[in-house]
C-alpha cells in the first residue's frame, strides 16, 4: 500500500516534473537552485507565491531557494539528508510500500500511552532502534507511543522542540523512510503511534523566515519565544494552512494514529473560528473513519477542548493533566516551590478533584500566576478527556538535574504511584524507563553553537536561580551544560538493569497493573454512566473515589501518607482487582486498593 498527502507547497511529483511552491511575500524574485549549482527562476504567482515545475529534477534532487543573496532550505521539506541548515531532497512518498494494511487503529478507552525520546531510548538512539525494543512495549502493555517532535532542527542532539522544518523528520533518527518503517512495525504488533507536534514557535536556529515571509509572525502578540506565530493578523490564512497541512500529512503520509500539540496556551489568536478549532475540525472531517488521537498541551484547562466522541463538545481527545502530576507529586513526595505550591494546601482534596473531575483548577485563581483565575469547569467530561502520568518529559526536564521521581520516592511510594495512575479511569501515560523505575536522568539538552549555545547555558542557570538551594554561582555550576555531549548521553536508558531483581520486580508490577487495566477497566470506559467521580477524604491521608462507569462502579481507595489512617471505609463490596497490602482496622502507609461492582449504587 502507498501513502501520499499532495502538499500544495514544497516539492511534489507531477506529471509533467517535479512542482515547487514556497510562499515568500517579503521577495521580489525566487530561485530554484540544484545542487550542481545551477538556477531557475521561479514564476511570482498571486499572494506572494512563486511556482515553477521543472523536469530539470527528479526524486532524490537536493535543491534550496535563492532568494535575494541568501539561500535557504525549503520549508516544506520532506527530507533533510544533511542536516536542517544542507539542501532538500526530492522525495517521493509512494516509494514506501506499507505492509500495515489490516491496521484498525487503538480505541481510545484502550489507551496505554509511551512517551519517548527517539534519541534516547534506544542504545542506537533512532527509529530503528526503537523497533529493536517494540517486544518490550508489546510485554508491558503499551498500545500507543508518543513521539516526542521530530521536526529538523540544527545540531546532533535535541529535545525536538527547537523545530525549524516541521515536514522533515531529522536525519539523526533515520529520516522519513526510517520512520515510516518504525510506524510500520508498531502497527503490525498492535501499537499505535502518535506524534508531539509544534506549533506555536520555531527554534531559534535554522529559522529563515523572517528573510522573506515575515508575515509568519505577528506583533499583534507576544510569546516567550518573541513575536507570535501569525494566526490571525494580515496573511494568516497562509500560516493557519501550512500548519493544518502539516497536521494532515502526518497522518496520512506516516499513517500516524494521533498527534499531542505542544503548549497550545501559547497559541495566540483572536480569530474567529480559531485556529485550534480550525485544525482539529479539518482533522475530523479528512479522517472520519479512522481512530485519530488529538491531544493538547493546555496550561489554560479549558475544557470546552475536550472530549471528542465521548460526550464532549471539542474537536480534541484529551488534554495532559499536569493537576493530577502536581496533586499526587505533592501528595507523595511533599515538592514545593513553583507550580506545586499550588497544591499544597488541603493536598488530599486535591488529589480526590483531579482524580474525580480531571482539572483541580476550574476557574480558581492560581497564586503561582499570580492570582489570575485559571481553567474551567470539567466535571461534565469523560475521565478518558485527561492523559494522566505521575512522570513526563517536563516533569523531569523541569528538574536541575533531570532527575526521575525515584530519586525523591521509595519503592512502596513508587508503587501506589503507579497502581493509582494506571488503575482509575483516565488515560495513563508512562515516561520511557519509568516501568522499571530507571534513574537515568532527563536533563534538558540541544547542540547550538557560538553566541545561541552560551545564551542557553545562562538561561538555564538563571531558569534555577530562584531556587534556595541554586542561589549562589557555585551551586548554578553544578547544573549540567545543556550543550555538552555527556548531558545528552546521561540520558540515554540503561537497558541492561532488567536483569536486576529490582528493576524487573518493578517492571512486573507495571505489567500486572496494566493487565488489570486491560481487563477490568478499559471495557467499562466506553459508556460511562455519569462522568464525574465523587470523592470523600479518609482521615488526614486517606481518601476514596467512586466513578459510575458503564453500569459498574469503580472504587479507588488509598492512604497516601507515610503512616496508618485510622478510617471508616467501605469492605466487602464488589470485585477487588487490586490490593497493595492487607487492610484491617486501618489503611497501612501507601495502601492502595481497587474494586468493581458491577450494577452499584446510582
Amino acid at each position: 500500500m502507498k501513502r501520499h498527502h499532495p502538499l500544495p507547497f514544497g516539492a511534489e511529483i507531477t506529471d509533467d516534473g517535479i512542482r515547487f511552491r514556497l510562499w515568500a511575500p517579503d521577495a521580489e524574485t525566487v530561485s530554484l537552485t540544484l545542487q550542481d549549482g545551477r538556477q531557475i527562476a521561479m514564476t511570482m504567482e498571486a499572494d506572494g507565491w512563486f511556482g515553477l515545475t521543472t523536469t530539470e529534477a527528479a526524486v532524490g534532487t537536493r535543491y534550496r531557494y535563492r532568494i535575494g543573496n541568501g539561500f535557504y532550505p525549503d520549508l516544506a521539506s520532506r527530507r533533510q539528508p544533511d542536516g536542517a541548515l544542507g539542501l532538500s531532497a526530492v522525495v517521493d512518498p509512494h516509494a514506501y510500500d506499507w505492509t500495515d494494511t489490516a491496521w484498525a487503529g487503538v480505541p481510545w478507552p484502550q489507551a496505554v500511552i509511551y512517551e519517548l525520546h527517539p534519541g534516547t531510548f534506544s542504545e542506537a538512539g533512532d527509529f530503528d532502534g526503537i523497533v529493536r525494543h517494540l517486544d518490550h512495549l508489546v510485554d508491558l502493555g503499551v498500545t500507543l507511543i508518543e513521539l516526542m517532535p521530530v521536526a529538523d532542527c540544527p545540531g546532533r542532539w535535541n529535545w525536538g522542540y527547537d523545530g525549524v522544518l516541521p515536514f522533515a523528520p531529522t536525519e539523526r533518527y533515520g529520516g522519513p523512510e526510517a520512520m515510516k518503517r518504525m510506524v510500520d512495525a508498531c502497527h503490525r504488533r498492535g501499537i499505535g503511534v502518535i506524534l508531539d507536534v509544534v506549533y506555536n514557535h520555531f527554534g531559534p536556529s535554522g529559522n529563515f523566515l523572517h528573510a522573506y515571509a515575515s508575515r509568519f509572525f505577528t506583533e499583534k502578540h507576544k510569546t516567550p519565544w518573541g513575536a507570535a506565530i501569525n494566526f490571525d493578523d494580515a496573511g494568516s490564512a497562509n500560516v493557519r494552512r501550512f500548519f493544518i497541512e502539516n497536521a494532515l500529512y502526518w497522518l496520512e503520509e506516516f499513517h500516524l494514529d494521533g498527534l499531542r500539540f505542544d503548549a497550545v496556551h501559547a497559541i495566540k489568536d483572536d480569530s474567529l473560528p480559531p485556529f485550534l478549532e480550525a485544525l482539529g475540525d479539518a482533522v475530523r472531517m479528512a479522517f472520519p473513519n479512522r481512530q485519530i488521537h488529538l491531544i493538547l498541551e493546555n496550561d489554560a484547562n479549558e475544557a470546552d477542548r475536550l472530549g471528542h466522541g465521548a460526550g464532549g463538545i471539542g474537536p480534541y481527545d484529551a488534554q495532559w493533566n499536569d493537576d493530577f502530576h502536581h496533586a499526587l507529586r505533592v501528595a507523595l513526595t511533599g515538592a514545593h516551590g513553583g507550580y506545586y505550591d499550588d497544591y499544597a494546601d488541603d493536598l488530599i482534596s486535591r488529589v480526590g478533584l483531579a482524580l474525580a473531575e480531571g482539572f483541580v483548577y476550574q476557574g480558581e485563581p492560581s497564586a503561582h500566576r499570580g492570582g489570575e483565575p485559571r481553567g474551567e469547569p470539567s466535571g461534565d467530561l469523560p475521565p478518558t478527556a485527561f492523559v494522566d502520568f505521575i512522570q513526563n518529559h517536563d516533569q523531569v526536564g523541569n528538574h536541575a538535574y533531570g532527575w526521575r521521581l525515584p530519586r525523591f520516592a521509595d519503592r512502596e511510594t513508587l508503587r501506589a504511584a503507579a497502581a493509582i495512575l494506571l488503575l482509575s479511569p483516565g488515560i495513563p501515560m508512562l515516561f520511557m524507563g519509568e516501568e522499571w523505575a530507571t534513574e537515568r536522568p532527563f536533563p534538558f539538552f540541544c547542540d547550538f553553537d557560538g553566541d545561541l549555545a552560551d545564551a542557553v547555558r545562562t538561561g538555564r542557570a538563571a531558569e534555577f536561580a530562584s531556587f534556595p538551594e541554586f542561589r549562589d554561582e557555585a551551586s548554578r555550576a553544578r547544573i549540567p551544560d545543556p550543550l555538552a555531549e555527556a548531558t545528552f548521553l546521561s540520558a540515554k536508558l540503561d537497558w541492561p538493569v532488567l536483569d536486576q531483581s529490582e528493576p524487573a520486580a518493578m517492571l512486573e508490577l507495571y505489567r500486572e497493573l496494566i493487565a488489570l487495566r486491560r481487563r477490568h477497566i478499559a471495557p467499562l470506559l466506553a459508556n460511562s454512566d455519569h462522568p464525574r467521580g465523587q470523592f470523600v477524604r479518609l482521615g488526614t491521608g486517606g481518601l476514596e473515589v467512586r466513578w459510575r462507569l458503564d453500569g459498574a462502579e469503580l472504587t479507588l481507595l488509598a492512604n497516601l501518607s507515610d503512616r496508618p489512617v485510622e478510617a471508616v471505609h467501605r469492605t466487602g463490596r464488589g470485585q477487588v482487582i487490586y490490593r497493595s497490602h492487607e487492610a484491617i482496622d486501618a489503611l497501612p502507609p501507601r495502601f492502595v486498593s481497587v474494586t468493581i461492582e458491577q450494577g452499584g449504587q446510582p
